[in-house]
């Protein structure tokens, strides 16, 4: 029980913590800046350092670079320079799009590569041992495949529609509206996701007894039959076996 708690407050302090830097933070910062007078584009700017900051930080910590934490402090060095030669607050506010288009083309190209992302980042969730199973599953059953790269190619299109939203809404929004209805554009589309992606995930737990994420399903668990195909149930006698003297 200690394990699992434990394991569920890295959880939440995993997605609470991007959640307060990369979103939460950045967002109340341009508005307080905006209100005390500051330029469209500076506060934009500023706003946008905290994220890069803390993806600096996190990788002098770690002593290593996550391609995700490069590409923020990329683009937002990008669009600043654009930014500063345009004197254009758009552009800073396309960098939005940029992240999202990124990822969105990243997870789909998962999908050419040994393992796509939605496998990936199950590793993150099984517990000591499941991997194996994993494994074996992504060798040996093409509905287990067939279900995380359907998911994959969920979240992935997830991403490149952010990123288009995002884009219209730069170049066609008040300046000052846009950061909050992006932020929260981004944060339901993610949430609907992640719904579906749950849903999807039991369904196919209850049908073939085989979770998607996460541990091993739970013992006892016998799954539906499948059309076409008989499960044999763990519990019934082996017929063929010799009766013993």
């Amino acid at each position: 029980m200690e394990a699992v708690d434990s394991r569920g407050a890295r959880t939440g302090r995993a997605l609470l913590i991007p959640l307060t830097v990369d979103i939460l933070l950045p967002l109340a910062l341009y508005y307080v800046l905006r209100a005390q007078g500051i330029a469209q584009w500076q506060a934009l700017l500023l706003s946008s350092v905290v994220p890069a900051a803390h993806a600096l930080a996190t990788a002098v910590v770690r002593r290593r670079a996550e391609a995700f934490d490069l590409l923020v402090v990329v683009l937002l060095a990008i669009s600043a320079v654009t930014s500063l030669i345009s004197g254009s607050p758009r552009v800073l506010l396309l960098k939005d799009a940029g992240l999202p288009a990124v990822l969105g083309v990243w997870i789909v190209g998962t999908l050419f590569t040994a393992r796509p992302f939605t496998f990936q980042f199950g590793r993150r969730l099984r517990g000591p041992g499941a991997d194996e199973e994993a494994e074996r599953a992504w060798r040996e059953r093409p509905d287990f495949r067939a279900a995380l790269r359907g998911l994959t190619v969920l979240w992935g299109g997830e991403q490149l529609l952010d990123a288009a939203l995002s884009a219209v809404e730069a170049l066609t929004l008040p300046v000052d509206l846009v950061p909050v209805i992006g932020r929260f554009q981004s944060l339901a589309l993610i949430g609907l996701v992640a719904v579906v992606t749950v849903r999807s995930s039991r369904r196919f737990r209850a049908r073939h007894g085989t979770a998607l994420f996460g541990v091993r399903a739970p013992a006892g668990q016998v799954p539906r039959k499948a059309p076409g195909r008989e499960i044999p149930d763990p519990k019934a006698p082996d017929r063929k076996a010799p009766d013993r003297v």
